[in-house]
């Protein structure tokens, strides 16, 4: 009893050596051995994983034929915008809700175990600019890679160059940067290929690096070959438009960049691999320089006017970013636009003056006054005649381009009515029209649709001078479906 109450009050107050019934051991000494051991494991698990992958790299290609692209939904004819044609009826209609659950954010890939970093005797930091982000990632010289061919052998070997222990360094870096500046997981994989592209020397090797990156960041990926070229694909939550896709074992993948068609793809899993998701659940902290301010004034209610400005880094970044629907439905792209949150500096100039035009008005009058600032403040035009194409706007992009059409007004006023009215919005989608339907606190009057249950007045931010609760006519109301929104 003596000698274990000895060894309590030894290991207690840390002491290196402890002796017991004659026995000496260097207490420190085995913690030492432990922690290099832990570590050893540690370590282990990945390095297996990349030596596995490496070997599967060397052997298991097959061809794959791609699949056409899916075009990106047209609409019925665009219902053109109307004047408010009194008086307001009030129509109740019954719409069945969009589900857009898929929609709700996830959580971002990791990798299958936490990158340390390691000690350099060099600095090896290099620097890029990403959307007007100054940026740096600590990569080894031997990151540059020599790949100028697509063979299986090639591939592997650039592969197992990559797995040096110094490369944890890049991949920390790389996933620090994701978390600083909110960067969604399209934006991060944009990240890595801007970053091995301006890296490395040739394209195979731009491509291997980003792959390698990518996949260690805990993303779903694949490598094929298309004639002599180096090809990264990446898994998708959701269905991309307008981008030829392949489809392995169940899962779909699409290439980053251009494909001729039939691939020699090498199917190899990695530990924990998970799909990218195209939802934007944060603000994107890109680079700080800001559009010329533009004044917007409502016709009708001359103290609704406000100043605003948006990130042009931002916009360039939306207008690259792929047009996507969840579980095939194409109604729930507008929801990826509509439930992104409104850039900072947006509402930095936007919303004091917007919200000082409706102070102390009921959450209706507010609502009115903020859909006629829509409805008279911007310029209608086809997206056939302006883009050559369907093309929903973030709402930042409503507030930075000339012009907009339904689903761009529709998009920006959910946002704003979210924002400063706490209120649930719905949009509203009939053919050849998209209108929004906000779920007011107390009882309205007017057109209203029952979603979920609850009842959503119609707010058309196209029925130009309509009020609150007005239907635009001559719409297939016994057609309409709700797509309704996160808060």
């Amino acid at each position: 009893m003596r000698y274990k109450a000895a060894l309590v009050f030894v290991l207690s107050v840390g002491l290196v050596s402890v002796s017991v019934c004659g026995q000496s051991q260097d207490y420190r000494e085995k913690y030492e051995q432990f922690k290099k051991q832990a570590q050893a494991d540690y370590g282990s698990f990945r390095d297996e994983c990349n030596k596995k992958y490496a070997d599967f790299l060397r052997q298991s290609w097959e061809q794959y034929k791609g699949n056409a692209p899916v075009p990106r939904p047209k609409d019925d004819k665009p219902v053109p915008p109307k004047p408010y044609e009194p008086p307001v009826e009030d129509k109740p209609v019954v719409v069945e809700p969009v589900d857009v659950t898929p929609v709700a954010p996830v959580p971002q890939p990791k990798p299958v175990e936490p990158i340390r970093s390691v000690p350099t005797p060099v600095d090896d930091t290099f620097a890029f600019d990403f959307y007007g982000l100054k940026c740096k990632v600590k990569l080894p010289d031997y990151a540059k890679l020599t790949v100028n061919d697509c063979r299986p052998g090639s591939i592997a070997d650039g592969w197992e160059k990559l797995c040096g222990k110094e490369m944890n360094n890049a991949i920390r870096n790389c996933l620090e940067t994701r978390l600083c500046y909110n960067l969604c997981d399209w934006a991060y994989l944009e990240f890595l290929n801007q970053l091995a592209s301006k890296y490395c020397s040739n394209r195979e090797s731009a491509t291997l690096l980003a792959a390698y990156l990518y996949c260690q960041s805990g993303y779903q990926m694949r490598l094929g070959e298309d004639g002599g070229r180096l090809v990264m694909l990446y898994a998708s939550r959701s269905s991309i438009f307008d981008k030829p896709y392949y489809v392995i074992d169940a899962t779909t993948f699409y290439p980053y960049g251009e494909t001729s068609g039939s691939l020699s793809i090498c199917n190899a899993a990695f530990e924990g691999e998970t799909p990218l998701s195209l939802a934007i659940d944060k603000e994107q902290l890109l680079g700080k320089s800001v559009s010329t301010p533009r004044a917007i004034t409502s016709r009708d209610y001359p103290d609704m006017s406000a100043e605003t400005a948006v990130p042009t880094e931002l916009v360039k970044f939306y207008d690259a970013y792929p047009t996507s629907a969840i579980g095939g439905n194409p109604l729930t792209r507008w929801a990826m636009y509509a439930n992104v949150p409104l850039a900072t500096e947006a509402k930095d100039r936007l919303y004091p003056a917007l919200r000082k035009a409706i102070e102390g008005l009921s959450k209706q009058e507010a609502a009115e006054k903020l859909l006629n600032w829509v409805q008279t403040g911007f310029v209608y035009e086809y997206d056939d005649k302006v883009w050559g194409h369907d093309r929903a706007f973030f709402a930042e992009e409503t507030l930075y381009y000339p012009y907009c059409d339904c689903e761009d007004r529709s998009i920006l006023f959910s946002r704003i009515v979210r924002d400063l009215l706490g209120l649930d919005v719905a949009l509203i989608y009939y053919p050849g029209h998209l209108a929004t339907a906000v779920c007011f606190d107390g009882d309205v009057n007017g057109d209203a649709m029952t979603v979920g249950g609850r009842r959503f007045t119609v707010c058309d931010p196209t029925y130009i001078g309509a009020p609150v609760g007005a239907q635009m006519p001559g719409l297939a109301y016994d057609k309409a479906q709700a797509l309704l929104l996160d808060r």
